[in-house]
């Protein structure tokens, strides 16, 4: 028999192992398009989320994109920034959860649209001015749905 002593050392020596492999073997984050497949298969509670995941890694994308000075593919990006935003105000109200965290990320992607605007040129700033004007309108619906006149 094992004294109590020599099995807690063991046991701290498996917890460690245990700890230092899951450390070295990274769990590969789902592609984009791995994340739009899983939306349709998510119960409509986690939608919100999942699309927010979305449109914020199309988002860092555009930046990139816009960065490269390759305004077209960027655009493409953002028309996904745009739509997945959408999705998630619609299905955050549906659902009745994540309208607050919703609203907040949705926040700090329009700043950080309006901050990659005025870094464009001006020929190229109308389609990003359009999408923060209609992530705009996401978070009015959100706020007004959040807090709906009247209630108390």
């Amino acid at each position: 028999m094992l004294g109590l002593g020599y099995r807690v050392q063991l046991s701290a020596v498996v917890v460690l192992a245990a700890a230092l492999a899951a450390h070295a073997l990274p769990v590969a984050d789902p592609t984009v398009e791995e994340m739009k497949a899983r939306v349709s298969e998510t119960s409509v509670g986690g939608r919100p989320h999942l699309c927010v995941q979305i449109a914020e890694r199309q988002l860092a994308e555009a930046d990139k994109l816009y960065t490269a000075a390759d305004v077209e593919q960027a655009q493409t990006k953002l028309t996904d920034v745009v739509a997945y935003s959408e999705l998630a105000r619609d299905y955050s109200i549906q659902s009745h959860k994540y309208q607050k965290q919703t609203e907040i990320a949705v926040r700090v992607m329009t700043r950080k649209l309006t901050e990659v605007m005025h870094a464009l040129a001006h020929d190229d700033q109308a389609p990003v001015q359009a999408a923060i004007t209609r992530l705009q309108r996401v978070r009015d619906d959100l706020l007004a749905a959040m807090f709906k006149k009247g209630a108390k």
